[in-house]
C-alpha cells in the first residue's frame, strides 16, 4: 500500500473549508484517511477530525460526491 502524506496545515484547511461549505468532498475524505492513518497527525489535527464526523453525524455538514468544491 502507498504512504499517505498530509500536507502542513492539510487538515486545519480541510475543517475551514468545510465549515464554510457545509460540504465534505470525496478529495477531502481522503485527506481525513489520510490523518487517522498517519501517525504524525497531533492531537489537536485529531479533534478537528473528531469535530468534523460529528458535524457530519449531525446534519450539519454534507458528503458530496464532488472531487472538490469551487468556492
Amino acid at each position: 500500500m502507498p504512504a499517505l502524506n498530509l500536507l502542513p496545515g492539510a487538515i486545519s484547511d480541510l475543517f475551514a473549508q468545510a465549515s464554510h461549505t457545509g460540504k465534505l468532498t470525496l478529495a477531502d475524505r481522503y485527506g481525513l484517511l489520510a490523518a487517522l492513518v498517519d501517525d504524525s497527525t497531533s492531537d489537536e489535527e485529531m479533534q478537528a477530525v473528531d469535530r468534523l464526523l460529528r458535524a457530519v453525524r449531525q446534519g450539519r455538514v454534507q458528503l458530496v460526491d464532488e472531487i472538490s468544491v469551487v468556492l
